[in-house]
């Protein structure tokens, strides 16, 4: 009976000691897969799905040179129709992103679930909106998508200009960061440059040596800074699917597993004019 008493004892201690870790934050389960921009006390979180198609949305934006405000209304719009998700479904025939219609003569219903084709529809859209970049988010963005909601969009401004500022690299230093498991896949250096210059065009990013690195040099200038912080965040935000192991810029470094709970931490070998990243 005693025995019993004293397993019982030794087991209940074991789960009050798992609840107080947890409850403090320091449990031995890793942190859920996900990301964050913190940006002036103000933070935005967002699922890997979420935070790709952010990430593409501000990277497009940049190869077309336009404004970060044109991504901050691209992205109150899409986090407004469809919460930064590739939906399939939608009110009528909306479909993707943006939940553009077919119907309407945004493309056929395949094209406006691409999202690399839906975010260029949208801004081929909203550059032919007079004074966009005066005009309040909510109003350009309803000057583009006509919704029967028109006011919903300003709901979503202060993430969007949080997002946009971040992702476009004009607010740098490691703002935003994702948390990423090991993998047992192995991470290709050439899919990693694929996926880059996808979205972004042509840049000078190669593979290094003999191992499937990679490394983009950017001019030593205040726009080479913005791409080098803007290709880094694209390459962590689709960590999950490519796989890297770290990824260093500008004096900073991020490290998949564990490591990436604690964010970028300083010590990062590549200067401002080279990002960096580790394939394994």
């Amino acid at each position: 009976m005693k025995f019993r008493y004293l397993v019982f004892a030794v087991v209940l201690a074991v789960v009050a000691g798992v609840g107080i870790a947890f409850w403090r934050g320091s449990g031995p389960l890793p942190d859920p897969e996900g990301c964050s921009v913190t940006l002036n006390g103000h933070q935005v979180d967002l699922s890997t799905e979420q935070a790709e198609n952010a990430t593409l949305i501000a990277a497009i934006g940049i190869r077309r040179g336009l404004p970060a405000r044109a991504v901050s209304i691209a992205l109150a719009t899409a986090i407004q129709e469809s919460k930064l998700s590739n939906l399939d479904h939608g009110d009528r025939d909306s479909l993707g992103l943006f939940q553009q219609r077919p119907s309407m003569g945004w493309g056929t219903a395949r094209q406006v679930q691409d999202p690399y084709y839906a975010t260029n529809a949208f801004y081929d859209a909203l550059v032919k909106v007079a004074d966009y970049e005066t005009m309040p988010i909510t109003q350009a963005a309803q000057k583009v998508q006509r919704s029967a909601f028109p006011d919903a969009y300003g709901a979503h401004e202060i993430d969007a200009r949080s997002l946009a500022s971040v992702l476009t690299g004009y607010s740098q230093g490691g703002l935003f960061t994702c948390v990423v498991h090991d993998s047992d896949a192995r991470g290709s250096g050439d899919k990693v440059i694929r996926q880059v210059e996808r979205a972004f065009g042509n840049l000078d990013i190669r593979r290094t040596g003999s191992r499937q690195d990679v490394a983009l040099t950017v001019d030593d200038s205040e726009a080479g800074r913005r791409l080098g912080w803007s290709v880094s965040q694209f390459v962590l935000a689709h960590g999950v699917r490519l796989h890297p192991q770290g990824v260093a810029y500008a004096g900073k470094q991020w490290h998949v597993g564990r490591a990436s709970e604690d964010g970028w931490k300083s010590g990062g070998g590549e200067g401002v004019t080279r990002v960096r990243v580790s394939m394994g």
